[in-house]
């Protein structure tokens, strides 16, 4: 399978490529503009980790499902209520909004449902402290994307380096956007995987401008956009092949893992795709439009002046 890839790959047209990187680098700036759009529209929606609320651990009967549960909860609470399964059957994490609630304990609230109820924590997380997650977790992401600024400044060219940045910048509003679109709760596990999806797309984005640059200094008299197509191709069976295999894995544990992984899967899933598009595509064409070119790679020797040795 991956020698036939390789093979497919290798005897692409190179003007078919190029026109290809081209409308998904379009396509990829579209998506930017349309996302940041709908977050200035819509915002988010914040999850108890950053909003503040309450989350109980609790074991009741084990007969009662997890829809009557919900049901329930959601009808005495008057909100929408996460319940999730425990690891053993009977045991349950909820979390709800506590603002402008009667002052009642978890185990009051679950007695109509089931007349055994064991409670093994209740927590609350207060607005103020869930004012500082966001803080520090937008911090957290201003402060990655700086240091790969830096790391990649020192790398590679400019122009590299900021089709590399413009790549994971596109990649973490395309998912921001979608979780805005759809409103799926934003928590501190969906804060992890935008994290994780910066260093996959960093690594593939790397790999690919370094080839990039290896072809322009073999090749210091052709033309930009064929060497380019040349990298792409050259990496197109292991870019394949990686991402494949991690959307094999993320994909499992989205089906299997259950609600409170959901939104790190999906976060997940949403941008190794999209980071895979923006790595042979968006990082690769920026440079060629901003004037990249093979000469610019040329080791001119040094002049050494007369009476010196």
């Amino acid at each position: 399978m991956k020698k036939l890839i390789e093979r497919l790959s290798l005897t692409a047209p190179t003007s078919i490529l190029t026109q290809l990187r081209c409308f998904m680098t379009g396509v990829s700036l579209i998506l930017l503009v349309v996302s940041m759009t709908i977050m200035g529209v819509k915002g988010f929606n914040w999850g108890l980790d950053f909003t503040g609320g309450v989350v109980a651990e609790v074991a009741i009967d084990q007969t009662v499902a997890s829809s009557e549960l919900k049901a329930h909860l959601d009808k005495v609470l008057k909100q929408d209520v996460q319940v999730t399964q425990g690891a053993q059957a009977g045991q349950w994490t909820i979390r709800y909004n506590h603002d402008e609630l009667p002052d009642l304990s978890i185990t009051q609230q679950l007695l109509p449902v089931s007349d055994s109820v064991q409670v093994y924590s209740n927590s609350v997380v207060g607005p103020q402290v869930g004012q500082e997650m966001v803080e520090q977790g937008g911090l957290a992401v201003i402060a990655c994307l700086l240091l790969i600024m830096v790391y990649l400044s020192m790398r590679f060219d400019w122009r590299l380096a900021s089709g590399a940045l413009m790549a994971l910048i596109t990649d973490i509003v395309i998912v921001l956007g979608m979780f805005s679109l759809f409103q799926l709760e934003f928590n501190l596990t969906v804060l992890a995987a935008l994290l994780a999806v910066l260093g996959y797309s960093l690594n593939d984005s790397i790999i690919i401008a370094d080839r990039v640059r290896e072809l322009m200094r073999m090749r210091p008299e052709s033309k930009t956009a064929p060497i380019i197509d040349d990298a792409v191709k050259a990496t197109f069976s292991r870019t394949l092949v990686t991402s494949g295999t991690t959307l094999v894995t993320v994909s499992s544990l989205w089906l299997l893992a259950g609600d409170s992984l959901q939104g790190f899967s999906v976060a997940l899933f949403v941008g190794i795709v999209c980071g895979t598009c923006s790595s042979v595509a968006l990082g690769v064409t920026l440079p060629q439009w901003f004037g990249l070119k093979a000469s610019d790679y040329i080791v001119r020797p040094i002049e050494v002046e007369e009476g010196y040795t």
